[in-house]
């Protein structure tokens, strides 16, 4: 029977996928807490993930919720299925030689990002990191 852990993750991610019978939610115990594993269709990884790992984020953060409310700590992993089929590895897809590529492509992609402005890169790295120092403080901030 599955803990009311495993069937809020379930709930939600669920509500998020387009095949929810390939979810499953297993959890293990160890000294660091509650370990749950959420194993979901290859297809439906990046709508659990979501851009830049906002709804992964916020799955782990209803869990932390949970978790002061059970008084415990949960961690949230989620299972990479893209190299299994059936219960057995796969192999990985080959990535195309150097070679292959064509010349011309690649001499344009290195036009485009020489014509990039160095500054402008700088500029949005560091507004990207203070972003991410102000919602590190933000989760620092939370009591749990």
């Amino acid at each position: 029977m599955a803990t009311i852990d495993q069937q809020f993750v379930e709930y939600i991610v669920k509500t998020l996928v387009n095949n929810p019978g390939n979810v499953a939610v297993d959890r293990t115990i160890d000294e660091k807490g509650v370990l749950l594993s959420l194993t979901v269709d290859p297809e439906d990884v990046g709508r659990v993930i979501g851009k830049r790992g906002a709804t992964a984020q916020s799955i782990r953060t209803l869990l932390r919720a949970l978790g002061t409310k059970n008084d415990a700590r949960y961690n949230l992993k989620i299972v990479n299925t893209d190299n299994f089929e059936g219960g057995e590895a796969k192999p990985a897809p080959k990535a195309p030689k150097a070679a292959e590529a064509p010349a011309a492509d690649a001499a344009e992609a290195v036009e485009e990002v020489a014509e990039e402005p160095a500054e402008e890169t700088e500029e949005i790295s560091s507004e990207l990191a203070e972003k991410t120092r102000a919602e590190l403080a933000d989760l620092d901030d939370l009591d749990i």
